[in-house]
């Protein structure tokens, strides 16, 4: 259904894609997963025909985001990174007019917004610009689903809303997918990375890792310890000087370090007693799609 060859992009001497490959199925809930900067909105806008790619292609439905441009965007449905409707209309004026934009109406789609719009329903006469952070999403998602595209493309749609918000977008995104939609989602969140079917991980342009959220975090090479103590920083510094040690970073309130098969728990715990660190808690953990990115940018 959507198939990215190669592409790259180049802002002048900023290269923001570097030969970038993936392929979504039809009907699959595929997620694009980096930070910030990884290159992530601007496939997004490639694959919707606003922006020309420097070289490689991409197409949906077989529709080439170059030359098909006019049959691309009647296809899919597009939510970009910041909220882009209309602030000081209405959500029924918002709704209606994405649906007159695609020769529809909203009665003739109801059906495949009715579970989203009935939370939106007491807001209708609300403007855009007054509605919260989660309602603002749920308004954005009817008004890219109302022409009942093929594709929907949605980049980083839960960043800045809250958790029960972002909860349930992903409970929307899964029962749309039941209908047979297939949806591209990008985000920076890498737990939303276990919602997806696959998942392609990417960082400074480049795609580090393509498979599904458990093979990807199975594929983790080496030993995993959640060690909690009173203070990361410290710790960090601590296990710099630990023979055996492969990598340690910050999660949360723990540090995840990473070390080689031969690594005891009892070494850990005496090298970092020596180092004046107290010890809350140690134990071996299986990694996470988050430890293995982490493990490939290093």
């Amino acid at each position: 259904m959507i198939k990215v060859e190669n592409i790259t992009k180049n802002y002048g001497d900023v290269k923001a894609l570097k030969g970038v490959s993936f392929e979504v199925k039809k009907g699959q809930l595929y997620g694009l997963i980096g930070p910030d900067g990884s290159g992530k909105t601007s496939l997004f806008r490639i694959l919707t025909s606003l922006l020309m790619p420097s070289s490689g292609k991409a197409t949906l439905s077989d529709y080439d985001t170059v030359k098909d441009y006019k049959k691309i965007r009647k296809i899919v449905g597009y939510m970009p990174e910041r909220f882009s409707l209309y602030m000081d209309l209405t959500v029924e004026e918002n709704l209606n007019f994405f649906a007159t934009v695609f020769n529809t109406t909203v009665e003739e789609n109801y059906h495949l917004i009715e579970y989203i719009y009935k939370m939106l329903e007491p807001f209708k006469h609300r403007r855009a610009g007054a509605l919260s952070g989660g309602m603002k999403q749920k308004l954005a998602l009817s008004c890219a689903l109302i022409h009942k595209p093929e594709v929907l493309l949605l980049d980083e749609p839960t960043t800045g809303v809250d958790p029960v918000s972002r909860k349930e977008f992903w409970e929307m995104l899964k029962m749309l997918q039941e209908t047979g939609l297939t949806t591209l989602v990008s985000t920076p969140f890498m737990d939303d990375a276990e919602l997806c079917d696959e998942v392609a991980l990417i960082q400074d342009g480049n795609i580090l890792k393509i498979d599904t959220p458990a093979n990807i975090a199975a594929s983790y090479p080496h030993k995993l310890w959640k060690v909690v103590t009173e203070n990361n920083y410290n710790t960090l510094k601590a296990l710099d000087k630990l023979d055996g040690k492969i990598s340690a970073f910050s999660f949360g309130h723990s540090v995840h370090l990473a070390t080689e098969d031969r690594v005891p728990e009892d070494s850990i715990k005496k090298h970092l007693v020596d180092n004046n660190i107290k010890i809350e808690n140690i134990e071996p953990i299986k990694a996470s799609i988050e430890d293995v990115f982490m493990e490939l940018m290093r």
